[in-house]
């Protein structure tokens, strides 16, 4: 591992000053956390599918829409995607952490989210057209699984999608990439980026956090990165690029992590030391990742995409 001074520590994303946007004292019912957000543009409306815990612990999903994506949330009465355990067994300990993606040949968002069965965790998946119904599609992939989103074009005639499974007989946490013809039927696995091993930020677990990104220079990723200290558990975050027209390649990843928790809204809270975001959004250049913040609130950072993909071509070839 060769030090390069030209790949140092910078600040590429910018808290918004007022954070968190979005606490469980805005919502229109009882609950005891907001956070873990999945992002995107519905009618020129920012919309957030926060994940939301209830009383009892149990999650569900609530969406929150503001017209710049930072003030003036207007939120759901009531739940927006409930767990349904009695037609949807895999639901039966609540649903978590949407990752969003507007398909447009199929002219829907599909929602990834985490299903928390009795046997564990595993990624489901629904559609909807408005964020109002939504149709259930079931789980995709067996427990332990999660940290899912799908890609929003097809390569050569399927769907993608990266997740995060846990091999039984492994203590290291990879991304992995998945393909299929009809969201339904996912076969062609493989390991896309490895968590590393020994003192990296990102060693022995990764997973992803947003959505892939089309961009001019390939697909942005972003993911996260779990440290285990004496203190417990650390989240940060970083940034790959993947090859446009073949995802499986990984062209750029960076040796650094380029957000960590700082604020009091990341550092204390239901967990804490965590930063975790489900969703971002382009808008002109500016590149938002709406985030949970120690698992209790929800926040925004801003970066230039400009900036980030000068960042990211600079970082290590893989």
């Amino acid at each position: 591992m060769r030090y390069n001074p030209d790949n140092c520590y910078r600040t590429l994303f910018k808290r918004y000053e007022a954070n968190p946007i979005l606490t469980c004292l805005d919502w229109p019912y009882p609950v005891n956390s907001v956070f873990n957000p999945g992002a995107t543009m519905v009618n020129n409306q920012y919309l957030l599918l926060a994940r939301v815990e209830d009383r009892r612990g149990f999650s569900h999903l609530c969406a929150a829409r503001s017209a710049n994506g930072l003030t003036d949330w207007e939120i759901d009465r009531q739940p927006t995607l409930a767990p349904w355990p009695e037609r949807y067994p895999e639901e039966t300990w609540g649903i978590e952490d949407p990752r969003v993606t507007w398909i447009e040949d199929l002219g829907l968002w599909v929602v990834a989210y985490t299903a928390y069965s009795e046997a564990g965790p595993l990624v489901s998946l629904a559609t909807t057209k408005d964020f109002i119904n939504f149709q259930r599609h079931g789980p995709v992939m067996p427990p332990e699984d999660k940290d899912a989103a799908i890609f929003p074009v097809k390569f050569k005639g399927r769907y993608a999608m990266l997740h995060r499974p846990v091999p039984a007989s492994s203590v290291r946490k990879h991304i992995w990439i998945s393909f299929s013809p009809d969201l339904k039927h996912w076969g062609d696995h493989q390991v896309l980026m490895p968590a590393r091993t020994g003192g990296w930020w990102d060693a022995n677990k990764i997973g992803l956090s947003s959505p892939p990104l089309e961009t001019s220079e390939g697909w942005l990723i972003l993911y996260h990165g779990v440290r285990e200290t004496v203190g417990g558990c650390l989240y940060r975050l970083g940034l790959a690029l993947l090859d446009k027209e073949d995802p499986t390649r990984v062209l750029r990843r960076s040796d650094q992590w380029i957000f960590g928790p700082e604020e009091p809204y990341e550092k204390s809270g239901d967990v804490g030391n965590v930063v975790f975001p489900c969703g971002w959004i382009l808008h002109d250049d500016d590149l938002s990742i709406f985030y949970g913040g120690a698992d209790s609130c929800v926040a925004v950072a801003i970066a230039s995409l400009s900036e980030v993909l000068e960042f990211i071509k600079r970082c290590p070839e893989r």
